[in-house]
Protein backbone atom coordinates (compact mmCIF):
# COMPACT_ATOMS: atom_id res chain seq x y z
CA UNK A 1 0.00 0.00 0.00
CA UNK A 2 1.26 3.52 -0.63
CA UNK A 3 1.99 6.16 1.99
CA UNK A 4 -1.00 8.12 0.68
CA UNK A 5 -3.28 5.18 1.19
CA UNK A 6 -2.35 5.14 4.74
CA UNK A 7 -2.58 8.84 5.55
CA UNK A 8 -5.98 8.74 4.61
CA UNK A 9 -7.08 5.34 6.68
CA UNK A 10 -4.87 7.48 9.61
CA UNK A 11 -7.04 11.06 8.79
CA UNK A 12 -10.68 8.89 8.34
CA UNK A 13 -9.76 7.04 11.90
CA UNK A 14 -8.83 10.78 13.31
CA UNK A 15 -11.96 12.35 12.48
CA UNK A 16 -14.31 9.18 12.99
CA UNK A 17 -13.12 8.86 16.43
CA UNK A 18 -13.17 12.96 16.92
CA UNK A 19 -16.58 12.75 16.24
CA UNK A 20 -17.72 9.79 18.50
CA UNK A 21 -15.70 11.27 21.18
CA UNK A 22 -17.81 14.54 20.54
CA UNK A 23 -21.12 12.66 20.85
CA UNK A 24 -19.64 10.95 24.28
CA UNK A 25 -17.48 12.46 26.32
CA UNK A 26 -17.30 16.03 25.28
CA UNK A 27 -18.08 18.84 22.35
CA UNK A 28 -14.93 20.19 22.21
CA UNK A 29 -13.05 16.80 20.91
CA UNK A 30 -14.81 18.42 17.28
CA UNK A 31 -11.94 20.27 17.56
CA UNK A 32 -10.00 17.32 16.54
CA UNK A 33 -11.96 16.41 13.50
CA UNK A 34 -11.22 20.44 12.56
CA UNK A 35 -7.49 20.17 12.85
CA UNK A 36 -7.22 17.08 10.57
CA UNK A 37 -9.38 18.55 8.16
CA UNK A 38 -7.25 22.04 8.07
CA UNK A 39 -4.04 19.93 7.86
CA UNK A 40 -5.61 17.99 4.85
CA UNK A 41 -6.04 21.17 3.08
CA UNK A 42 -2.86 22.83 3.41
CA UNK A 43 -1.30 19.60 2.29
CA UNK A 44 -2.90 19.58 -0.22
CA UNK A 45 -1.51 23.36 -1.13
CA UNK A 46 1.76 23.15 -0.06
CA UNK A 47 2.87 19.39 0.05
CA UNK A 48 4.28 19.38 3.65
CA UNK A 49 2.51 16.85 5.61
CA UNK A 50 3.52 15.89 9.14
CA UNK A 51 1.74 12.82 9.18
CA UNK A 52 3.61 11.40 6.19
CA UNK A 53 7.30 12.24 7.39
CA UNK A 54 6.16 10.14 10.89
CA UNK A 55 4.90 7.37 8.58
CA UNK A 56 7.92 7.02 6.77
CA UNK A 57 10.03 7.47 9.70
CA UNK A 58 8.24 4.19 11.12
CA UNK A 59 8.84 2.61 7.76
CA UNK A 60 5.44 2.59 6.76
CA UNK A 61 4.68 2.33 3.05
CA UNK A 62 7.95 1.73 1.68
CA UNK A 63 8.06 -0.20 -1.29
CA UNK A 64 9.05 -4.33 -0.90
CA UNK A 65 11.81 -5.65 -2.91
CA UNK A 66 10.50 -7.92 -6.15
CA UNK A 67 10.50 -11.62 -5.63
CA UNK A 68 12.92 -13.58 -7.77
CA UNK A 69 11.28 -16.10 -10.29
CA UNK A 70 8.68 -13.93 -11.50
CA UNK A 71 7.21 -11.06 -9.19
CA UNK A 72 3.67 -11.71 -8.25
CA UNK A 73 4.30 -11.96 -4.43
CA UNK A 74 5.68 -15.14 -4.59
CA UNK A 75 2.28 -17.48 -5.61
CA UNK A 76 2.56 -20.73 -7.37
CA UNK A 77 2.24 -19.34 -10.58
CA UNK A 78 5.36 -16.46 -10.51
CA UNK A 79 6.45 -17.09 -14.47
CA UNK A 80 4.59 -15.58 -17.37
CA UNK A 81 2.79 -19.13 -18.57
CA UNK A 82 -0.05 -18.70 -16.79
CA UNK A 83 0.42 -22.72 -15.47
CA UNK A 84 1.00 -23.87 -12.00
CA UNK A 85 3.25 -26.54 -11.18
Amino acid sequence: MKTESYIRILAGTFVLTAIVLSRTVHPNWILLAAFVGANLIQSAFTGFCPAEMILRRLGVGKAVAPVAGGGNGGGCCGGNSGQCN
